[in-house]
């Protein structure tokens, strides 16, 4: 994008601020061909800057996913392993529950679930699994557990409580249900 002229660059941008709300409001399948009526661009203006639903979703996902993953590299030097884990597990469960449409793209196989090209879940699989690797040294979670366990743990809770009238409380309470069974305090 660096290399792009200006008006290109505003397009990209006016295009991923449409995107962002076409997707909160009808999320993973939003409509390419709605964005583009929406940002009054056409259907190849925007893919040429998103070539297709993934890259779309990507752009779309990118900054909160580089943040979650910044926080379980901070999150690596806590005294604690199993709090450190577990509160990075809350963070993205917070996110991904208000974040429509990321569940769906986060499913094994899923849009944004591809190990080759450093899409969103292998991305946080890779930031999150010193997090487990730490907790399981400590005892605090099963030491075969890994980072893309728990990721699929948390989209299966957001995918069940995302027609709840209330569902980020219902996806944390959910979680905390599950790290009793996968973690209890000693």
């Amino acid at each position: 994008m660096a290399g792009q002229r200006a008006d290109a660059r505003r397009n990209y941008a006016h295009i991923l601020a449409v995107a962002e709300k076409e997707v909160a409001a009808h999320g993973a399948d939003a409509s390419l061909e709605q964005i583009a009526r929406v940002a009054g661009v056409g259907s190849a203006t925007v893919r040429r800057h998103f070539p297709g639903r993934r890259a779309l979703l990507e752009a779309v996902f990118s900054d909160q996913t580089t943040a979650l993953c910044v926080r379980a590299g901070e999150l690596v030097e806590h005294d604690d392993p199993r709090a450190a884990l577990l509160e990075w597990l809350d963070a993205f469960a917070a996110y991904v529950a208000t974040s429509r449409g990321l569940a769906t793209a986060l499913l094994p196989g899923g849009i944004a679930d591809h190990e080759d090209d450093g899409t969103c879940a292998p991305r946080l699989s890779a930031a999150a699994q010193p997090l487990v690797r730490r907790a399981a040294r400590a005892g605090a979670v099963a030491p075969d557990t890994t980072a893309a366990d728990l990721i699929t743990l948390i989209v299966g809770i957001v995918l069940a409580t995302e027609q709840h009238p209330a569902p980020e409380p219902e996806t944390a309470r959910l979680l905390a249900l599950v790290v009793q069974g996968i973690s209890p305090r000693r």
